[in-house]
């Protein structure tokens, strides 16, 4: 498998969001997941390695991982998929919060709106959809067991988790994702999260059993 991360940098306020390539090296088929901006970029990176663009997954309607969708699509095409209960945000900055990353809205529908636990394959790589709802109310991550790693988008980062104080967030649901769908796979998974550096669930797991003892 091939997997490229790239730093995108978002709007005026210079969010700084991961965006990532992986593809299958014998099909060359690939999925863009979250291009929130800076579209050149990612279309460079798509003809240096060569592939053909199959989806591009989105792991949740926030503007700093939507806003290069539309571009993006435009010039490689691609399936865009992102859960039902996000898919509004794709054309309502009410939910997408562009208007405070001061980038546009992409203001399109989705290919396909996706639920937990449908498979999305590339090349013969198989991918889980996985729902982990609080940072958003359709927050997604995007596991894959033969290559041991999950995308995790906005809901865990290392050290620390998702805001929840956003439009539909929820504190009690993310840690009920975290601890309950994402803790649980194997302990040698890699995390990829939406921002900053990768993890390991192994890494995450302490934290998350600290707080436990606080109710969480």
């Amino acid at each position: 498998m091939i997997l490229k991360t790239l730093k995108l940098h978002v709007g005026e306020k210079n969010l700084i969001t991961n965006c990532y390539i992986v593809a299958d090296e014998e099909s060359k088929e690939a999925m863009v997941i979250d291009p929130g901006a800076e579209v050149d970029k990612v279309i460079e990176m798509l003809d240096i390695l060569g592939v053909n663009l199959k989806y591009i997954f989105l792991t949740h309607c926030h503007a700093d991982h939507i806003g290069a969708v539309d571009q993006l699509q435009g010039v490689r095409g691609g399936k865009v998929l992102i859960s039902r209960a996000d898919s509004t945000g794709l054309y309502d900055e009410s939910i997408s919060l562009t208007y405070y990353t001061e980038t546009h809205n992409p203001e399109l529908e989705a290919d396909s709106r996706i639920d937990d636990g449908d498979l999305i394959h590339i090349g013969d790589i198989e991918f889980r959809v996985i729902a982990t709802p609080g940072h958003t109310k359709g927050g997604l991550c995007l596991y894959c067991l033969h290559e041991d790693m999950i995308f995790t988008g906005d809901t865990i980062f290392s050290g620390t988790w998702g805001r929840t104080d956003l439009p539909t967030g929820s504190i009690d649901d993310i840690m009920d994702s975290i601890v309950n769908r994402i803790l649980v796979l194997p302990e040698n998974t890699i995390i990829y999260p939406g921002h900053g550096k990768s993890t390991m669930i192994k890494e995450e797991k302490p934290i998350y059993l600290e707080l436990r003892k606080k109710d969480f």
